[in-house]
C-alpha cells in the first residue's frame, strides 16, 4: 500500500462514491477502481463491498481508512520536517579539499560564515589522486578538487563548478640564476634536479609534458604531495618544482617563474552531487566559495611575475 491508495480510501470513506472521488482527485472513476484492487491485493480482508451499484467500505475498510488519517497527518509532519531542513539557513556543510585548497580557501569560509543565521561549515583535508575526488562526493556536501585544464571532465554523477583557473609557475630560490630571468622554457629547467607529486596527482602531468617540450627526462628527486613542504625544500636547494600561483603563500626565499612552451594551469572545482544543492545551506557555501575565489585570486603574489 501507498500513500495515494491510502488517501483514496479515506476520501471514498467520506465521499462515499468511486464516481464523487475520481472527481474530488481529479482522475477517472477507472484510474480510482484501480487503486482500490491494488491496494486490495495487501490486505488479507475485504475493504469494499457493493450495496446496489455503489461501492462501500467494509468494516475494515473504514478502519484502514482512519488509520490512513494518522498516516497522512505523519506523512504532512514528516515533509514539513523536510522542508524546514531544505531551507535552513544554518545548518552543517560539510566540505573537503585537498591540501592547498584547504589552506587558501578554509580560512575564508571561517570568517565569512561566522555568526548567527549562517550556514556551519563541517572541514576535512582529503589528498586523493585524481579519480578519487568523485567518491568523496558520497561523504561530503562540498569537495574542493583539482584537475588540469586539458584533462578530461569529471563523471556526469557530480556537478562541478570551477572557482579558479590557476597557473602553475616553476618555484626556485631567489638566487637560483633562472630567477633573473621573466619566464622560463622547457629547455631552461630540464637539467635542473625536481620535486614533484606521486603517480596519479594531476601535476605531474605538467611535469611529464616538461620533459616532452624539452626532449629529455627529467631528474625527479624528490616526491612530495604537500605544497608548503615543498616550498621549504625548493628553499634549502633541493630542486625546483611546480607551484600553484594563487593557493600557495608567499614564500620569501623563493621565486616563482611562468612557464613557456607548456600549459601548466589547473582548475580548483567544487564538486557535488546535484542533490545536495536543495539544501539553503549548501547553496550559500558554495556562493561563499564563488567569493572566496574571487579574493584568492586577487591576493599579492609575492616575487610571481605575472604573464
Amino acid at each position: 500500500m501507498d500513500e495515494r491508495q491510502l488517501r483514496i480510501l479515506r476520501e471514498l470513506d467520506e465521499l462515499g462514491s468511486v464516481t464523487a472521488v475520481a472527481e474530488a482527485l481529479l482522475v477517472t472513476p477507472s484510474a480510482i477502481s484501480q487503486q482500490l484492487r491494488l491496494l486490495q491485493r495487501a490486505i488479507p480482508v475485504p475493504l469494499t463491498e457493493r450495496q446496489g451499484r455503489r461501492l462501500v467500505l467494509t468494516d475494515a475498510g473504514r478502519a484502514l481508512a482512519g488509520a490512513a488519517v494518522e498516516v497522512e497527518t505523519a506523512l504532512a509532519r514528516a515533509r514539513h520536517t523536510v522542508e524546514e531542513f531544505l531551507e535552513r539557513p544554518d545548518g552543517e556543510v560539510s566540505v573537503a579539499a585537498f591540501d592547498s585548497a584547504a589552506t587558501a580557501f578554509f580560512p575564508l569560509l571561517i570568517r565569512a560564515l561566522a555568526g548567527p543565521g549562517k550556514p556551519v561549515p563541517r572541514l576535512a583535508d582529503e589528498d586523493v589522486p585524481q579519480e578519487g575526488f568523485p567518491r568523496l562526493t558520497r561523504e561530503y556536501d562540498i569537495v574542493l578538487a583539482h584537475r588540469l585544464e586539458h584533462a578530461p571532465p569529471w563523471p556526469d554523477t557530480v556537478t562541478a563548478t570551477t572557482l579558479l583557473r590557476e597557473p602553475l609557475d616553476v618555484a626556485m630560490p631567489v638566487d637560483h640564476p633562472l630567477a633573473a630571468k621573466r619566464r622560463v622554457t622547457p629547455r631552461d629547467v630540464a637539467e635542473e634536479q625536481w620535486i614533484t607529486v606521486h603517480d596519479g596527482f594531476p601535476v605531474l602531468a605538467v611535469i611529464e609534458a616538461i620533459a616532452a617540450a624539452a626532449g629529455r627526462r627529467l631528474h625527479l628527486a624528490h616526491r612530495i604531495n604537500e605544497f608548503a613542504v615543498v616550498a621549504e625544500v625548493v628553499a634549502a636547494g633541493g630542486g625546483l618544482a611546480l607551484m600553484p600561483r594563487w593557493t600557495m603563500r608567499p614564500h620569501p626565499a623563493l621565486a616563482l617563474r611562468p612557464l613557456s612552451g607548456v600549459q601548466a594551469r589547473r582548475h580548483i572545482d567544487a564538486l557535488y552531487r546535484p542533490e545536495r544543492t536543495a539544501r539553503s545551506a549548501v547553496r550559500a557555501v558554495l556562493a561563499e566559495l564563488g567569493r572566496a575565489a574571487r579574493s584568492v585570486q586577487s591576493r599579492e603574489t609575492g616575487d610571481t611575475v605575472t604573464p
